[in-house]
């Protein structure tokens, strides 16, 4: 054998038994610290995610605005089996990861466990302190953590994610929870959800119901705006609403969307479905008349109107405009028990509509079921039956959109879905010019130089204790749109249980008024009335 040939085998010899001697080191010597650490690397933080797609929302020219995202941050953990004085690491950490020296030493005592999270989400100054502290166990790393960038906004229409039984993360409430597979890194790749809700119009939304409930110690409110031709929801507010960031700090029911999960008797503004549906079926023109005695007795139960006088020779149309409870009495019984549930259904309530957001209820129309005359008269005036905020402004939206109910999305993309045409493109048409002249007999809600079309709801409260109703207690609700434009919007505003129980007109009625001032504007949508 040639010399440089022994050498050169001599060579990948030793370098052989280098390489072995290394990889008994860390497969045997360091088995222990390495297989923590793989561990605690795979271990997932709070929120910890690998891979999820980002929902976003638009704007009025389809721009795309990123609503939640994914973002990297460090998180600080310990190696418990590595720490060599649990009591001075846990006196020495305790200021910095904010827990209390006792918590901190028991995390830190447990002799077999191999990672326990100290702080998720870490800024920046505990991350240094925490390096400064330079104490063996102890790791910085960064993983990537669902990250909601405008807090609270939308927030029980966004959901968030948390922890699942098997260590994995999961959507919970809302679209997170919605499009889980979707969003989710599964089988297939993550995929990206695009909702129809202007951020500009969302963020305008939850400022002045803030401020509306707020002013009225109301323990909460819902605004939404829909566009009343594609079904597509603009602006889902609620108050209270939480961080999504911060999810852990909330109760539970913060999480729910009143919007769709809750409902409640909305009152007059359910006089809308009532006399459309009157009109429709031709047993009344906006022009017949009732002689309003100020009650209706049905089932040994008087029923008032909201003013407690009685009115008269009145109209159609002046039922609307002063809201008469034995008015829309009057319609009703008109159009007869079986004809009123049937347009009822057809408006869509007593049914889900379908919009995609998880636990939508379809509200209660069961006493319309059990066959007393009290239960329909009570119900033309939306008392005694529940509804949706969603399913409200769904039915207000059909008449809008020239008598043709729509399915409601929350999705850019979706493509307008016909559910059925409700009433006639006529009397769609008498109802908008009736609850026109609602607005302008009644002025609050009125702007000038448009035609705007409304109607106020004042009700109240179940007591589900002793029965009846509690009349300390009651819901306002106001909703309309603008005629001119083409009908761009719809709005609805709800605010329940303000103290002292005020009307509607007090509360609702000039917060619909600044949220449609504030769209006029916004859509650019030309004066329709020059001469006002």
């Amino acid at each position: 054998m040639k010399p440089n040939l022994l050498f050169i085998r001599i060579g990948f010899i030793l370098l052989f038994l280098a390489l072995g001697a290394h990889m008994y080191s860390i497969q045997v010597q360091q088995q222990d610290a390495y297989a923590q650490r793989a561990q605690a690397a795979a271990s997932n933080g709070t929120n910890a995610i690998i891979q999820r797609g980002v929902i976003y929302f638009t704007d009025k020219n389809n721009n795309t605005i990123p609503a939640v995202i994914n973002k990297e941050y460090p998180i600080i953990y310990a190696v418990p089996t590595q720490i060599e004085d649990a009591q001075e690491s846990a006196q020495a950490l305790s200021p910095i990861v904010e827990k209390d020296p006792q918590t901190l030493q028991a995390m830190l005592s447990k002799s077999h466990d191999q990672y326990e999270l100290l702080v998720s989400k870490a800024t920046t100054e505990q991350v240094e302190k925490v390096r400064a502290l330079d104490l063996k166990g102890l790791y910085i790393k960064n993983q990537i953590f669902r990250f909601y960038p405008y807090g609270p906004m939308a927030s029980q229409l966004l959901g968030f994610i948390s922890p699942s039984e098997d260590g994995s993360v999961q959507g919970r409430y809302g679209l997170e929870l919605e499009f889980e597979d979707a969003l989710h890194n599964g089988k297939t790749e993550a995929q990206d959800t695009y909702t129809s809700i202007d951020r500009t119009i969302q963020a305008e939304a939850e400022s002045i119901l803030h401020d509306l409930v707020s002013e009225w110690k109301a323990t909460g409110g819902t605004i939404l705006v829909q566009n009343p031709h594609t079904g597509k929801i603009l602006a889902m507010a609620n108050d209270p609403s939480f961080d999504p960031n911060q999810y852990g700090q909330y109760s539970l029911k913060s999480f729910l969307n009143p919007a769709v999960e809750l409902v409640y008797e909305p009152g007059s503004v359910f006089k809308i479905v009532t006399m459309s549906s009157a009109l429709d079926a031709g047993v009344v023109t906006p022009q017949t008349t009732y002689n309003d005695t100020g009650s209706v007795t049905l089932n040994q139960s008087t029923i008032r109107n909201w003013d407690n006088k009685a009115h008269g020779i009145q109209t159609m149309t002046n039922v609307i405009q002063h809201s008469l409870n034995t008015g829309s009495v009057f319609a009703q019984q008109q159009l007869g028990r079986e004809a009123f549930v049937s347009y009822v259904k057809k408006f869509g309530f007593g049914q889900v509509g379908g919009v995609e957001l998880p636990g939508e209820v379809g509200g209660n129309i069961k006493t319309l079921e059990n066959g007393r005359d009290i239960n329909y008269a009570t119900a033309s005036f939306g008392q005694g039956i529940s509804v949706t905020p969603l399913q409200m402004i769904s039915a207000v939206s059909t008449i809008a959109n020239d008598g043709v109910l729509v399915k409601p999305s929350i999705l850019q993309d979706s493509k307008t879905e016909i559910v059925r045409r409700v009433v006639s493109s006529d009397t769609a048409k008498k109802m908008t010019d009736i609850l026109i002249s609602a607005v302008d007999v009644n002025v609050l809600a009125s702007v000038p130089q448009y035609q705007v079309a409304g109607k106020t709801g004042t009700a109240y409260v179940p007591d589900f204790q002793n029965g009846g109703y509690d009349t300390s207690k009651v819901i306002n609700t106001y909703v309309g749109y603008v005629p001119s434009g083409g009908t761009q919007f719809v709005v609805l505003v709800k605010l329940d249980k303000p103290q002292g129980a005020p009307l509607a007109g007090n509360t609702v009625v000039p917060t619909f008024k600044k949220m449609t001032q504030f769209l006029i504007n916004y859509y650019e949508i030309a004066p329709d009335r020059l001469d006002k």
